[in-house]
């Protein structure tokens, strides 16, 4: 369950909201697969194109390749 699903969930429980949010807040990260994002659907970790500083999944990639003037090889 994700981090915002539990918060839904317990937001009518105040004190356990807030030891939910100081315990398991997710974590800010300086380096590593989870900091690069595609910056279309945002997916994280690997398949992320940050070469040329393009910051897209393959997926999206793959489906504006053209737009940005890459070439499909034949």
């Amino acid at each position: 369950m994700s981090y915002e699903a539990v918060l839904e969930q317990i937001k009518h429980k105040d004190g356990k909201r807030r030891k939910f949010e100081k315990n398991n807040a997710p974590k800010e990260r300086d380096f590593g697969k989870s900091k690069k994002e595609c910056r279309r659907c945002g997916r994280t970790g690997r398949g992320v194109i940050s070469k040329y500083d393009l910051n897209f999944c393959r997926q999206c990639f793959r489906e504006i390749a053209e737009e940005l003037g890459f070439e499909q090889l034949k």
